[in-house]
């Protein structure tokens, strides 16, 4: 059923009334990808800030709100968003459509059993995605035809897929014996499984950012710092540092700490605004940090 909402203002308000049906994506990399399949047919709207960290994320009242008058609410699922995951429970219950992308592809899992929420790292998968998002969106929307819809999901997956394209191109010049990853939490198992890399630790085990790690672990993954010459640590944007550059003085050595874009989109004008940006601005800072010379 297609559903039309429309937001009145008051009437002596001079805003302009937006009457596009509204979609509420839970992350701001989710919410880039609706954007660029919607255009300005919808009113998409995205919950978390640039920044903050979708594991421990939780939405306000008036956030609740908009995800209850949405015509559709688009979530990574796979306990990404682990704040969310009532919200989502009860808006579903409500009847708002809610679309949790990690359910459309097969997961990577960890070692614990858990499924691996971290697939945009993984273009190949999240180019199913793009295209699942823009079949639901033609369900819940009749601006435009089943099959204009069906159509910008195409073109967006097929630059998702030029971006992965241009990934393998730049991790060309790192060599295999040196494509060894540390890094705060276990978010790359994605990014490793497809184009050849090896995670050797991790600072924050179990999948999330909410865990514990003990003096005795970082003296473990020191040692294999040292082991396995790895250069760098990759700490990321969303994560506190002070482990990782704890970690970092232990080795005993020149080991740099790089930053790279995780779980959110970087602020306007850092590289990693969009989605396809923050895939390209990891690549190069990992390729710049691990290649030799």
């Amino acid at each position: 059923m297609m559903v039309a909402l429309s937001l009145f203002g008051s009437a002596c308000s001079s805003s302009p009334v937006d009457d596009r049906p509204i979609v509420v994506a839970t992350t701001t990399i989710l919410g880039d990808i609706v954007r660029e399949i919607a255009g300005d047919e919808l009113n998409v709207q995205v919950l978390m800030p640039v920044g903050v960290d979708p594991h421990e994320f939780s939405a306000s009242a008036k956030q609740v709100a908009q995800m209850e008058s949405a015509v559709l609410v688009v979530a990574n699922g796979l306990g990404l968003e682990e704040g969310l995951t009532s919200v989502l429970d009860a808006v579903m219950a409500d009847g708002v459509p809610v679309l949790k992308v990690g359910d459309v592809v097969t997961p990577r899992y960890f070692e614990n059993g858990r499924p691996d929420p971290h697939i945009w790292f993984d273009p190949e998968r999240m180019a199913v995605v793009a295209r699942k998002i823009a079949d639901r969106l033609a369900q819940v929307d009749d601006g435009l035809s089943p099959a204009d819809w069906s159509s910008r999901g195409g073109a967006y997956a097929a630059r998702i897929l030029d971006t992965e394209a241009e990934m393998e191109r730049r991790f060309g010049q790192i060599s295999p014996e040196r494509r060894k990853l540390v890094t705060s939490h276990m978010a790359f198992g994605y990014l490793a499984d497809r184009f050849g890399f090896e995670v050797v630790g991790v600072v924050i085990p179990g999948g999330g950012t909410l865990g514990e790690t003990s003096a005795s672990a970082l003296g473990s993954l020191a040692e294999t710092i040292v082991a396995e010459d790895v250069p760098a640590i990759f700490v990321e944007t969303t994560v506190s540092p002070r482990l990782s550059e704890t970690l970092a003085a232990e080795t005993g050595r020149d080991v740099k700490i790089v930053t790279l874009y995780t779980g959110s989109l970087g602020a306007p004008g850092s590289g990693a605004d969009t989605y396809l940006g923050l895939l390209l601005t990891d690549t190069e800072r990992i390729v710049d940090a691990l290649k030799e010379g």
